[in-house]
């Protein structure tokens, strides 16, 4: 088995078939264990390996066990995959789109089921693209590939050397940057995402975001709490969902 290879795995038959169904180029090998149920995903997962001519490997329990994460539910599917590919802001901010793009940017997310659940919630909500830094973010891995159920194949990951440059750079392309702090004055539903293209910036519960981008905000909102901080994926849904009900209010 060559699955120690420098390759991102994604287990569980739900992102393995979205990889498949979205971006089958990425996927190198799928290893199926011996002997399990075929349901109709299971079954799906194999056909469209088959037009795409993508490698399946039979391999035995005890094979997962000695070369996999024992840790992880993988429902005797695991497929060997290219790391993400991420896209420069330049190339984002050229996509044609009508109405209004929306992004979220992470400052300091370093726990990959934090950045797998945003990146799952952003696509659910109908966000345009994600913003990391390369030296302050956790690194899509199959952590994050797992828990983003797949949604990762659906949007632009952007990675940039210095997020308060690419904050310079969105200002310079029309965007409002909307920055959460927990001594805003402003609610988060008090502003109108609507008429803006606009960028929402999030940061870790330990660190916040750093005060050089809090600096570049246009807007800060806070979340309304009896307890001391929510989780940031929980925090990144309430805003971005307030934003999606305001648009889909306003059509």
């Amino acid at each position: 088995m060559d699955a120690k290879e420098n390759n991102t795995l994604i287990y569980g038959k739900n992102p393995t078939l979205e990889a498949i169904l979205n971006n089958p180029k990425r996927i190198n090998k799928i290893y199926i264990q011996n002997n399990i149920s075929y349901d109709n995903k299971l079954k799906k997962i194999i056909d469209c390996a088959n037009l795409n001519k993508i490698i399946i490997q039979k391999t035995s329990l005890q094979k997962f066990k000695e070369h996999f994460d024992n840790d992880v539910n993988f429902q005797g599917v695991i497929a060997s995959v290219s790391p993400v590919e991420y896209i420069e802001l330049d190339d984002f901010l050229n996509i044609k789109k009508e109405g209004y793009k929306k992004l979220i940017i992470l400052d300091s997310i370093n726990d990959p089921h934090n950045l797998g659940a945003i990146i799952r919630t952003a696509v659910c909500a109908g966000f345009d693209g994600i913003m990391l830094s390369n030296h302050r973010s956790c690194p899509v891995n199959s952590t994050v590939e797992k828990i983003s159920s797949g949604a990762i194949n659906h949007i632009p990951i952007i990675k940039t050397t210095s997020l308060s440059a690419g904050i310079d750079l969105l200002k310079k392309n029309d965007f409002w940057v909307i920055a959460t702090q927990m001594q805003a004055k402003d609610n988060y539903y008090e502003i109108d995402y609507t008429d803006m293209n606009f960028a929402l910036v999030m940061g870790s519960e330990g660190s916040g975001i750093s005060k050089t981008i809090l600096n570049k905000a246009d807007f800060t909102v806070k979340i309304e709490s009896n307890f001391e901080s929510l989780n940031v994926s929980l925090a990144s849904a309430i805003i971005m969902y307030e934003a999606l009900r305001q648009i889909k209010t306003k059509k």
